[in-house]
């Protein structure tokens, strides 16, 4: 495999991983801070809203500054699982 390929398959990678894995960790990071905020309802899901945008941005920065698409996709996809489980206990139902 020539390293140009080597290089788009990367970079491919990488924008693989700030879209659906971005997307997944932003998401559970959202929900989470949605079911902890001790205010409404309505108003911790607008609030945990509005900050995902900035959340999402960060992880797309991160992704592509990370050393290798491997880190990149390690870095996301453990947090992502950490969230996902506590979002999981946490919800109403959902541990039980």
């Amino acid at each position: 495999m020539s390293s140009v390929t080597r290089y788009r398959l990367m970079v491919a990678s990488r924008i693989l991983a700030a879209v659906v894995a971005g997307y997944a960790l932003t998401s559970s990071a959202s929900i989470l801070l949605a079911l902890l905020l001790p205010i409404p309802k309505a108003e911790a899901v607008l609030a945990s809203t509005m900050l995902s945008f900035a959340v999402y941005a960060g992880v797309v920065i991160w992704v592509f500054q990370a050393r290798s698409a491997t880190r990149a996709w390690v870095g996301l996809l453990l947090p992502l699982a950490v969230l996902s489980l506590l979002c999981w206990l946490l919800m109403p139902g959902g541990a039980a």
